[in-house]
């Protein structure tokens, strides 16, 4: 049960300094898609050349990285041939990329335990997302140890921000178990991490962990690092770890020239078809085969950044259900779609004591199975249940929706260029889905769900921004925070708690008012204008 209002906003304000993040590029909104909200309603197809032009700006970033890219791979080949494990690690967005990577690796080489990813919350958090893990980097060195990390293994640790408590708990306890020392991947310049964030310091001052910095500027949707941040993280890991022999520079090179030929704008016609299906009160479930992993990444991660609901267990009563839903098609049964899903075993943290729904129980009672369809039409009757089919067969990607249909041919890519790219494609289109559903505002993710430290910060900025949007004075950074809080206790299932502070505010405001009636603006407002 949560906490009342003024607890929760008390326990928030005490370490708001921790996840004070406004600063960093990662959380500031793009220059290039200030318009964002209105494109994807009014202009599609500029809407779709714009976030492309945003994907290839940040592969051009990232070849300039090659190096430490390379050096890496020098270390993830000796440790393999030492007989040693990598061990692939993050929360959310990072956490999903490193199970795509242990995916990837054991379709190539089989079942085999050389490389091992976990993520915060387990493997479920693969499909639903548990956001409050991320802030205790407590369960990030238990998690690491409890995987059967040891002496000589190597950790490849994930951060889109470079300030992830879990993350870096798991990375500093690395350290200190192996004589290798574990790289820490992050996508924030130093010089404005060590000037905002104190545990990314730690980690910056300590000769035993390699630090490797993947800058590649904002994010298209402001704060999504599950857009370019771990696009770049997911290529710069995969090319060490699946690319053997091919210098990074040529790889980056090689996938940001195939994105650069690819024709991204038949997306509009699914953007258009699949906003319109949810528009229309109906559902769509995604079908697919050997691109399980990354269909999934993409449609779970829509329930946190745009306040969806997530995929529920397809249990009968009176539950809220997500707009879509998927389906694997091989796979006979739930614990067999799990199988498919990860090409091993699900892992389940067990740590019920922390949160139940890391159990085994929980994890199992997810069904992605063939069967899955027909418990859904069954629990969600007098709707349509429209199909969305993603497949993969001779190297090509395949989409179909409705009358929508586009074959894309990539059979001489390698299967890890293959599932970046339609992450992409699928990031770009999801993105665009929800701006014309009014998920978001300009570049601003307003239906932002604060579930922990970082979301809370997120969301009193934005609501600080909206203030300054409109030309009214902004109260200070407490006052946000606490009317937040409160209205978190108020807001409506499908209702944006950032537009619902920002509506309370303003009623309370009345008139116009200059900057500096209340505390300085939030970190990281706009320094030219703010979004129409």
């Amino acid at each position: 049960m949560a906490p009342p209002a003024p607890q929760r906003a008390n326990d928030f304000l005490r370490v708001a300094d921790l996840f004070r993040l406004g600063d960093l590029p990662t959380e500031r909104p793009h220059p290039k898609t200030r318009d964002l909200s209105r494109w994807a309603r009014s202009e599609l197809p500029r809407a779709v050349t714009v976030l492309k032009a945003v994907d290839l700006d940040a592969l051009t970033a990232l070849r300039e990285r090659a190096p430490g890219i390379d050096r890496l791979a020098q270390s993830v080949r000796s440790t393999l041939a030492a007989g040693r494990r990598v061990f692939l690690c993050g929360c959310g967005a990072t956490g999903r990329l490193s199970l795509s990577l242990e995916f990837l690796w054991r379709r190539r080489h089989g079942d085999t335990d050389q490389v091992r990813s976990f993520m915060a919350g387990g493997d479920v958090a693969l499909v639903h997302s548990l956001e409050g893990f991320e802030d205790e980097g407590s369960y990030g060195a238990r998690h690491l140890e409890e995987s059967g990390f040891g002496g000589g293994d190597l950790l490849i640790a994930c951060t889109e921000g470079g300030e992830t408590p879990y993350v870096i708990g798991a990375t500093e306890r690395a350290a200190r178990i192996s004589s290798r020392p574990p790289y820490f991947l992050y996508c924030n310049p130093d010089a404005d991490l060590l000037r905002s964030v104190e545990r990314f310091r730690r980690v910056h001052e300590n000769p035993g962990i390699r630090k490797l910095c993947l800058h590649v500027g904002p994010m298209a949707l402001a704060g999504s690092t599950r857009m370019q941040a771990s696009t770049v993280l997911q290529l710069a890991v995969g090319a060490a770890l699946l690319l053997e022999g091919e210098p990074a520079g040529e790889a980056i090179a090689r996938f940001r020239d195939r994105v650069d030929a690819t024709d991204f704008s038949f997306l509009a016609g699914f953007v258009e078809e699949e906003s319109g299906i949810y528009a229309a009160g109906d559902h769509v479930l995604y079908r697919t085969k050997d691109y399980g992993i990354t269909v999934f990444t993409d449609t779970t991660e829509r329930a946190p950044t745009f306040s969806l609901v997530p995929f529920d267990q397809l249990e009968e009563g009176p539950v809220q259900r997500s707009l879509c839903y998927v389906l694997l098609e091989e796979a006979g049964s739930a614990a067999r779609a799990w199988v498919r899903l990860l090409h091993r075993t699900p892992r389940a943290l067990n740590w019920p004591e922390v949160d139940p729904r890391t159990t085994s129980d929980h994890l199992l009672g997810f069904d992605f199975s063939r069967g899955a369809r027909e418990r859904r039409h069954r629990i969600i009757p007098n709707r349509n249940h429209r199909e969305f089919h993603v497949h993969g067969s001779g190297g090509r990607i395949a989409l179909r929706l409705g009358s929508q249909r586009r074959h894309i041919v990539a059979g001489d890519l390698p299967e890890l260029f293959r599932h970046l790219l339609l992450k992409q494609m699928l990031n770009i289109h999801s993105t665009l889905v929800m701006g014309r559903l009014g998920r978001y505002e300009g570049n601003l993710m307003t239906f932002v769900t604060p579930t922990n430290g970082k979301l809370i910060d997120r969301a009193a900025r934005h609501v600080q921004h909206l203030l300054a949007r409109d030309g009214r004075g902004s109260p200070g950074y407490e006052d946000i925070v606490r009317r937040l809080c409160a209205e978190m206790e108020r807001v409506r299932p499908d209702e944006s708690v950032v537009l619902r502070t920002y509506r309370s505010l303003l009623r309370e405001d009345g008139a116009p008012r200059a900057r500096g009636a209340g505390a300085p603006a939030a970190r990281g407002t706009w320094t030219d204008g703010p979004p129409a």
